[in-house]
C-alpha cells in the first residue's frame, strides 16, 4: 500500500499516511487524488484504530491542487476534478476510526479542504492557512466551504474564502479551525501520543461515536437522539463493554481492548 507520492506505515494500530509530492508543496493532481481514494479503500480494510495524515517535509501539508494541471480545464473538466475531490473528501470524513490531520506547514485551498475533512486538526507552529481560490478565479471545490462552515463558523468562513487571505497557525487556534499548535519538532510525537490516547479506547465505540457525529448533522435533536440510543444500545453485548465495566466494578486494570 505504498507509491512514491503517497507512504503508507502502521505501528501497533496506528496509520500514518504522508503525502509526498515535494517537488511541488505537496500539491495534489487528478490523479493524486486518484490514488488517495484508492489508498483509503485498503486502509479501510485493515485493523488499524487511528489514522495520522501529514505531508513530507517541514515546509508544507498540501499547498492545494496543482494549478498547472488545472489552468486549461474546461468547464467539464473542472466539474470532475471537483467530483473526484469531493468524493475522497467524503470518504475521509466518512472513514470508520478517527483521522488526525497533522498540518506542518501550507495547508493551502484542496489542502486545507484535505485538513477539514479529518476529524481532529492539530499544527505546527509554522504552519498557515488559506482559501486563495478566489484569487484564482474559482472556488473552493472539494467541500471544503460547507465544512469550513461548520467548523469555524459562517462569518469566518465567509471571511476566509471572500477574502482568500492566508493566516497563521495561532490564529488557526483561535477559531478553532485547529485543536493545537506545538512545534514543529514536536507535531508528529504530539500527533502520534494523542492517536495512541484514541487506540487505546474501545475501537467499536469510537467508531459508534464517530458515526453518530456524522450522521446527526442536521438532523432535528429527536432524530439524531434515535440514532445515538440505537448506538448505545448495541455496544451493550460487547466484550469490550462487559470486560471494562467488569475491571471497573473489580477496581482492576481491564484487559486490552478486542473490538
Amino acid at each position: 500500500m505504498e507509491d512514491s507520492s503517497l507512504l503508507y506505515h502502521v505501528e501497533d494500530t496506528i496509520g500514518t499516511l504522508t503525502i509526498n509530492r515535494q517537488r511541488v508543496m505537496n500539491a495534489m493532481d487528478m490523479d493524486s487524488i486518484n490514488r488517495l481514494s484508492t489508498l483509503l479503500d485498503e486502509i479501510a480494510d485493515t485493523n488499524i484504530r487511528c489514522l495520522v495524515i501529514t505531508g513530507a517535509g517541514e515546509k508544507s501539508f498540501v499547498a492545494g491542487a496543482d494549478i498547472k494541471e488545472m489552468k486549461d480545464m474546461s468547464r467539464a473538466q473542472g466539474e470532475n476534478l471537483s467530483r473526484a475531490g469531493n468524493r475522497v473528501m467524503r470518504k475521509l470524513e466518512l472513514f470508520q476510526v478517527p483521522v488526525i490531520a497533522a498540518v506542518n506547514g501550507y495547508a493551502l485551498g484542496g489542502g486545507l479542504e484535505l485538513a477539514l475533512a479529518c476529524d481532529i486538526r492539530l499544527a505546527s507552529e509554522n504552519a498557515s492557512f488559506a482559501m486563495p481560490e478566489a484569487k484564482l478565479g474559482i472556488i473552493p471545490g472539494y467541500g471544503g466551504i460547507q465544512r469550513m462552515s461548520r467548523i469555524i463558523g459562517q462569518g469566518r468562513a465567509r471571511e476566509m474564502v471572500f477574502t482568500a487571505r492566508r493566516f497563521d497557525a495561532r490564529e488557526a487556534l483561535k477559531w478553532g479551525l485547529v485543536n493545537a499548535v506545538y512545534p514543529l519538532a514536536d507535531l508528529m510525537p504530539e500527533a502520534l501520543r494523542l492517536a495512541a490516547t484514541i487506540a487505546a479506547n474501545a475501537p467499536i465505540a469510537i467508531m459508534s461515536a464517530k458515526k453518530i457525529m456524522n450522521e446527526s448533522v442536521g438532523l432535528e435533536l429527536a432524530a439524531a437522539d434515535q440514532l445515538e440510543r440505537e448506538a448505545f444500545g448495541n455496544c451493550f453485548g460487547t466484550w469490550d463493554q462487559r470486560e471494562a465495566m467488569q475491571a471497573f466494578v473489580e477496581k482492576r486494570k481491564p484487559q486490552p481492548f478486542k473490538g
